[in-house]
């Protein structure tokens, strides 16, 4: 962080560095580093409790709006709609930050991993060479030579 500008120094004063932004009351990020765990964990609290709060309020809208109308399809509509929200919110509260280029893949030898399905030309257990069959020659064969 640079001071004001000093003397014999070629700097104006606006060009000075700060950590603070006065225009929008908070400090600028200088890092590139990902947001803290406990910051991750609030957004995906918040996330959670957003989508959850959905819910209660769905079900008095179906109660509601099977007393106005009197139609059951409308309240059963909105009761189906209101289903899936606790189980979109727990997908969507575990979700992580995508990955970067930057992290290290755990498992990058692909090569010896056995495939599901081996086929002939590459099959699943691999003989040993003393487990290989020899080939001894046909037996007429051996006779004709003698």
């Amino acid at each position: 962080m640079k001071r004001d500008s000093e003397p014999g120094s070629s700097h104006r004063s606006g060009d000075r560095f700060d950590d603070f932004d006065s225009s929008k009351g908070r400090p600028v990020l200088i890092t590139a580093a990902a947001p803290s765990y406990e910051e991750q964990h609030r957004a995906r609290v918040r996330k959670y409790l957003t989508l959850m709060s959905i819910r209660i309020p769905a079900l008095l809208l179906a109660a509601l709006a099977y007393g106005a109308w009197h139609n059951g399809l409308i309240s059963l509509a909105i009761v189906a709609a209101s289903i899936p929200l606790p189980w979109m919110a727990v997908l969507i509260a575990n979700d992580r930050p995508p990955r970067t280029s930057e992290e290290p893949r755990r498992f990058d030898d692909a090569r010896r991993r056995t495939p599901l399905f081996p086929t002939a030309e590459r099959p699943a257990l691999e003989l040993r060479r003393d487990q290989i069959p020899r080939q001894d020659p046909p037996p007429d064969a051996a006779a004709g030579q003698g």
